[in-house]
């Protein structure tokens, strides 16, 4: 339908949003690792979140990630209301919508770098050779065109890393989320990645890397800072690339 009785386009729902996150443990007393996080993770968006270690990055990034529940607060998906979802549902929902980087890449020894980037797709229920098609296209998308049938006692550490993001990117997910991704490795390798991540975001991946570098989360387009289980600080660098930042 065109003209004025056309509707109009509805907003994409934000990639991931948090309300009032709340994760502790049992004991006792229970221990709070999160207190009432609020954060909203937009479509096209290219984030870090920095902090010290025991600041509680690495529970945000479960939560984030969908590998853990929060103990109270509300998290959503792309519009999915996560609390509403069995672990079924939220497992099929992780395994087509967000693609995952570590910092120890875990890489299969025994196989080469396109049937370790296919591995990403053992459970599509594609064939193998669309997987492996799949991977090679990936793996090409990240520069490693060249080292496509080397096995990871073959390659650099920034070109391991290379293929675990063309691994985590293979299923086509709306969200990359990169955990220390340069952590394992030198400088400029480090450096290199970084810039891949920012090249895939301008191609319209959302990308979320959590740090404890502060000097590289400074330099993206929006850092959001967490201390002692709470956020610090969450601003934005319009110069960067980005637009200005909501609340």
């Amino acid at each position: 339908m065109t003209g004025p009785d056309a509707p109009a386009s509805a907003k994409q729902p934000p990639v991931l949003r948090l309300r009032n996150i709340v994760k502790e443990y049992a004991g006792s007393p229970p221990l709070r690792i999160l207190h009432g996080i609020d954060l909203t993770v937009e479509q096209g968006e290219l984030v870090a979140v920095v902090g010290p270690s025991g600041s509680g990055k690495s529970s945000l990034l479960a939560l984030l990630g969908t590998l853990d529940r929060p103990s109270s607060g509300r998290i959503a998906l792309e519009g999915h209301d996560l609390g509403a979802l069995s672990d079924r549902k939220i497992a099929a929902l992780r395994a087509h919508r967000i693609g995952f980087v570590f910092q120890q890449f875990f890489l299969l020894p025994g196989l080469t770098s396109t049937e370790n980037v296919a591995t990403g797709l053992l459970y599509s229920g594609e064939s193998a050779r669309r997987r492996r098609n799949r991977a090679v296209r990936a793996l090409r998308s990240v520069g490693l065109e060249h080292r496509m049938d080397h096995h990871p006692d073959q390659l650099s550490g920034g070109e391991k890393q290379r293929v675990a993001i063309a691994r985590a990117l293979v299923g086509s997910p709306g969200l990359l989320l990169a955990d220390e991704p340069t952590g394992s490795l030198d400088s400029a390798s480090g450096d290199d990645v970084i810039e891949l991540l920012r090249r895939l975001n301008a191609d319209g991946t959302t990308v979320l890397v959590i740090t404890h570098d502060r000097e590289r989360a400074a330099s993206f387009p929006r850092c959001v800072g967490i201390q002692d289980g709470r956020i610090a600080f969450d601003e934005n660098r319009p110069h960067a690339g980005q637009p200005g930042r909501r609340p």
